[in-house]
Formats: structure tokens, C-alpha cells, sequence
């Protein structure tokens, strides 16, 4: 069946325009648009990094609304959960999934959210939960999850036993051009699982025939033809079964099954010169496949049928020294992953760039332990498993990678330390003396302003005079204090003289107040723009001052707090890697020990058999002599 799972950032960006509303739903949040684009490359793990911390970050703004990712915030959700899913992290996923159905957002996105969540639901092996997750969809839904509903729908209800109204729900979606191949595949199945299986017979013939040149197409048109042609050779329609068998590619992945069937069908129908053409096309195949070494008992038994018996001599005496190679192979990939050879093979990182990795393992022929386990590692348990050993890998290594970073951290605060401690003792005591002063300054500043202000509304000629004037003022007072005890007509002349010239100091005083008062605010305001200089220099100071300060004071703890955080994860994941490495080690040999068993039973019988030919090879050849 075909695995619904459209990408993650595809089906976000329609998300984020069938939502929109009349304004632009262009990306506004450069971060945001950082975990689509490591999720567009299927690097899941640092989308959530980039995504969870710019979430937190968003949640931690006194106002989200004015945040970048606000526009995006219900996306921004619906993402988390969907790359938790794609990291396999369904507990996590179907939470923020959840979270998504309960908020107040669009029927789209709704809709979508709920159809991921039922596909976590799914694969997880409950249907009933899945089932109730489709019934949550209604209103628009997007164009392009249409028909994947539908059919995941129908594999939901195939799941809990109600094939028919599998069959009902796939009748509707023959038509999507998405789906080509798979609906009408599918509703064959349904149809053989509601025990109807002349209509699932037409129905897997018309998959068998459908049109296309996608690797999907194709793939499931060998699906079903082989399927078919497998139903058709055990009900004993042995032509029909080759019609169908004939139909599945040579290079496909049912190549190998398709022709053992195909001979099967024809040697069961007593037409076993045709069966030498598919069985010989397979036996020069490779050893390793199961189907090739049945295909190798298969061939000579034809010849022998045929009464060809030193040709099946030959083929079963080849295929005894297969089987004991094979059997060789076996028992070296056994030492190999006792030996550890097998968990180191499956983390190369040169193998796991090619997304056909499990086939190439096969080729690889310093890891025997891989030459008959491709079988097993591309069922989806072993996979599943498998995927979870490579996880612990890579996030051991992630682990790794931090505590090199954190001491990289360590050594640059502890070089700053070095550099700034050296300078700031020296900048501190004058820093120091330079601050008083600008204080002192700034708090005469704050007094002329305070007088200037007053003498708006109270009139002070006196405090505007100039520093001569003062001086002449400071002369007058001092020679009135000379006379002031004197006495005769010298004297009096000379106070008169000095009551005239104060006259004359307070009359500039009087006639020049205005001019000078509003001379006085010119200066003041002048003098405002320097100390705005400075205070931005002081400001920028002491800002330079703090950060070079904190670049280096206070890293510590957090360093040792998370270099403690590293050290626990790292002992954990060693623990798991080493359980879930021991559980795949004892699969695969399990696995090899069961086609050792195999492979020794078909070796007896290519004795015998040998054996057999062989004799009636030399009485052949003894009665036409």
C-alpha cells in the first residue's frame, strides 16, 4: 500500500498560502524559514533545533504580535509537530498536533493537522484513534491532501477489519491522477479482503496494466501483477498466472519471485521447456537472493523432467558448491557481526548519502555481514529499529561535536579574561576621575538651567553680569568699605563717585538684561548639544565597558552546567546504542542462522538429487550405447 507522506515543507508552504488571507503570506521570519529549509533536506533534527528556540524566543517577548514570527505562529506549531513526525518522535508530534486541532486556525491547516495526526495514529497501530482523527476533518480541505485522505481512510478502515467500506471509499478516489496505480491496487485488496475475489482479480489486472513511467508506477504495477499472478498459480490457473507473471519488469524489485512463479506455473502445467527460460534467466543471478537459490534446485529438476539428466547432474553438482560457498559466506557474516563489523558497516556515512543504501551494502565486500541481511533490513521493523540505532549515532555524535564546541567556548572566555583584566585596571582609576568630573559638570549645568528658568518669571540683572563686571562690582564693595568710617568732604566726594559708577554698572545691567538673558539660553542650548556628545561617548563607554566585561564573567557555570548535560546524554545514548546495537546484532543472526538452516536443507536435497541424476545419467548413457 502506498505510504502517504506528502514533505513536510511542500505541504506548509500550500498551508501558508490557502490560509492566507487577502494580505501577503510571504515569509517574514528569517529563522522560521531556516528550520524549512533543514527540513527541506530532510535534516529534521536541526529544524526542531532552529524552530523550538525561535519559538521560545517568540513566547518569551513581552509582545509577540510585534515579533517576526507572529504571521506565522499557527504554522510555526503545525511544523513542529510535522518534523517531530518525520524524526519519529509521534509522542511529541501527535501533542503538537493536538495543540494545532484546538486552536482557533484556518479549516486548511486544521484539516492538515488532523490528517498528520491520523497518520501518526496509523502508523502506530491504531487505527480506532486514526479513524477518530479523519472524522475531525470537514470544511475546506487542501487540494493536494485530497485524495491521500481518502486513501489513508481506506487503509484505516482495511486496519479494523471493514473492508466494504474500504471498497466504498476507494471507488471514489480511481480517478485521481495522484494516486495512479495505488487506488486501484488498493481496492483490489479491499475487494480480496471482503471475499470477493473475482472483482479483486480485475481490479489487480487493471493495476497490473496501468500506464506511467514514474518508479512508483512502475513499482506498484510489478506489485500487482505479481500479486495476481501468485492468486492465479495457487487457484491452478496456471496460463493466466504466466500472463500475469510475464508482465513484471526484469530489473524490478519482484523480478526475482516473479520469474520463480512464472516457472512454477509452467512446470505445473507439465510445460517445463518453457520453465527452463525464466528459471535459467534467475539462477545467473545473485546467490545471496532466496529465490535464486531455489531457482538453482528448480532448473535441474526441469532437465531431469525433460530426461536430460547429465544436464541436471551438472546443474546440481554447481549448485552444491553454491550452497557450500553461500553456506561459507553465511557463517563468515555470523563472525563478522559477533565481531562488530555489522553496526560499524550500517553508520558509514558515504552509505547513507545514497537513498538506495541497503542495496549497496550488498556490494561492499569487506562487510560480509551484509550479503544476505537486505531482505531483512528492508522490512519495516528491522528498518524502524535500524533507524533508531542511527539516530543514538547521530545524535552521539552531535553530543560530541557540543563539548568540543563548549570547550571552544571555555578557551575564548578564558582568553578574554587574560586580555581585559590586563586593561581595565589601568582604565578603571581614570574612568573614575573623568566620571566625577562629567558629573560635576553636568550637575552645573542642571543649576544654570534652573536659574535661566526662574528668571524667566524673577528678574535677576545681577546674576548675567560678566566676570568684569563682577570684578568691578567686587572693586566698587570693597572701596565703599574703605570709606565707610572716613569722614569729611574728600570722602564724600569719593562715595559720590563710586554710588555714580555703580549707577552706571546697574544701568548696563538693566538695559542689557533681555539681550543678555536671551543670549544666555543660545549658550545653554549650545551647551546642550555637547553634553548629549558626551553623554552618548559616556553611554557607548560604558555599554563597551559592560560588554567586555560580561563577555567573559558568568559563561562559566552555564559551561560546566551543560558539559554536565552532555556528559549524562552521552552516557545514555551509550547505553541505548549498545542495547538497540545487541538487539539488531541478535536479529540479523537470528535471520542468518534461519537461511543457514536454508541453505543446508537445499544443499542435501542438491546432493541427492545430483546423486540421482547422475546415476540415471550413466544408465541413459549405457542403454543408448
Amino acid at each position: 500500500m502506498r505510504a502517504v507522506s506528502p514533505h513536510p515543507v511542500l505541504g506548509i508552504l500550500v498551508a501558508l498560502v490557502t490560509a492566507g488571507s487577502a494580505t501577503s503570506m510571504e515569509l517574514k521570519d528569517p529563522y522560521f524559514g531556516e528550520a524549512l529549509f533543514h527540513a527541506y533536506q530532510g535534516h529534521y533534527f536541526e529544524a526542531l533545533e532552529r524552530l523550538d528556540a525561535e519559538m521560545a524566543q517568540h513566547y518569551g517577548v513581552d509582545e509577540p504580535q510585534l515579533d517576526s514570527l507572529y504571521p506565522h505562529i499557527d504554522h510555526a506549531e503545525f511544523s513542529v509537530g510535522d518534523f517531530e513526525l518525520h524524526y519519529r518522535m509521534h509522542q511529541r508530534a501527535g501533542r503538537a498536533v493536538k495543540a494545532v486541532l484546538e486552536a482557533d486556525v484556518a479549516d486548511p491547516v486544521r484539516n492538515e493537522a488532523a490528517f498528520r495526526l491520523a497518520r501518526i495514529h496509523f502508523h502506530k497501530g491504531q487505527p480506532e484513534d486514526a479513524l477518530r482523527a479523519l472524522e475531525v476533518i470537514h470544511g475546506h480541505v487542501p487540494e493536494d491532501i485530497r485524495d491521500d485522505i481518502e486513501l489513508l481512510r481506506a487503509n484505516v478502515l482495511m486496519a479494523l477489519g471493514r473492508a466494504s467500506e474500504a471498497v466504498d471509499v476507494l471507488r471514489r478516489v480511481q480517478g485521481s491522477e495522484d494516486l495512479k496505480g495505488f487506488s486501484t491496487y488498493n481496492l483490489g485488496i479491499a475487494l480480496l479482503r471482503d471475499e470477493r475475489p473475482e472483482e479483486a482479480i480485475r481490479q489487480l489486472d487493471k493495476a497490473g496494466r496501468v500506464k506511467g513511467r514514474q518508479r512508483e508506477t512502475l513499482a506498484i504495477r510489478d506489485k500487482a501483477n505479481f500479486v495476481l499472478g501468485t492468486m492465479l498459480l495457487e487457484a491452478s490457473e496456471f496460463e493466466w498466472a504466466q500472463r500475469s507473471l510475464d508482465r513484471v519488469r526484469l530489473e524490478g524489485p519482484f523480478s526475482n519471485r516473479a520469474l520463480l512463479g512464472a516457472g512454477w506455473a509452467d512446470a505445473s502445467a507439465e510445460n517445463f521447456e518453457r520453465a527452463l527460460v525464466p528459471w535459467s534467466i534467475l539462477a545467473g543471478r545473485d546467490a545471496t537472493d532466496g529465490s535464486v537459490q531455489e531457482a538453482m534446485l528448480a532448473l535441474p529438476y526441469a532437465y531431469s523432467k525433460l530426461d536430460v539428466h547429465g544436464r541436471a547432474a551438472v546443474l546440481y553438482e554447481r549448485a552444491v558448491k553454491t550452497f557450500s560457498h553461500e553456506l561459507e559466506k553465511v557463517d563468515a557474516s555470523i563472525g563478522s557481526i559477533r565481531n562488530g563489523a555489522f553496526l560499524k558497516a550500517l553508520v558509514r556515512e558515504e552509505i547513507r548519502q545514497d537513498k538506495d543504501w541497503v542495496v549497496r551494502l550488498r556490494s561492499l565486500p569487506e562487510a560480509p555481514e551484509t550479503f544476505y541481511l537486505v531482505a531483512l533490513m528492508a522490512s519495516h521493523h528491522f528498518q524502524t529499529a535500524l533507524q533508531n540505532y542511527l539516530d543514538l549515532a547521530d545524535l552521539r555524535k552531535k553530543l560530541v561535536s557540543w563539548q568540543r564546541d563548549l570547550d571552544a567556548s571555555e578557551d575564548i572566555t578564558r582568553l578574554r579574561r587574560a586580555y581585559y583584566e590586563l586593561l581595565l585596571p589601568d582604565i578603571d582609576p581614570r574612568f573614575r576621575k573623568l566620571d566625577a568630573q562629567i558629573r560635576l559638570r553636568l550637575e552645573q549645568r542642571k543649576h544654570l538651567h534652573q536659574r535661566l528658568q526662574q528668571m524667566l518669571t524673577a528678574p535677576r540683572p545681577d546674576l548675567l553680569a560678566t566676570a568684569s563686571e563682577q570684578g568691578l562690582e567686587a572693586r566698587l564693595d570693597q572701596l565703599a568699605a574703605g570709606l565707610a568710617e572716613a569722614s569729611g568732604p574728600e570722602q564724600a566726594a569719593l562715595r559720590l563717585r563710586i554710588q555714580r559708577l555703580r549707577g552706571v554698572l546697574t544701568w548696563g545691567l538693566e538695559t542689557q538684561y533681555h539681550q543678555r538673558l536671551t543670549d544666555a539660553h543660545a549658550h545653554l542650548r549650545a551647551l546642550n548639544a555637547d553634553v548629549e556628545k558626551l553623554t552618548a561617548q559616556y553611554d557607548r563607554y560604558v555599554r563597551t565597558r559592560q560588554a567586555a566585561v560580561h563577555s567573559y564573567v558568568g559563561y562559566q557555570p552555564q559551561i560546566d552546567g551543560l558539559r554536565g548535560r552532555v556528559a549524562n546524554a552521552l552516557e545514555r545514548i551509550d547505553v541505548l546504542m549498545a542495547r538497540q546495537g545487541h538487539m539488531l546484532e541478535s536479529v540479523a543472526i537470528r535471520e542468518l542462522a534461519a537461511r543457514r538452516e536454508r541453505l543446508e536443507a537445499y544443499q542435501n536435497k542438491a546432493r541427492f538429487a545430483f546423486a540421482d541424476s547422475y546415476d540415471r545419467a550413466v544408465k541413459a548413457q549405457a542403454q543408448a550405447q
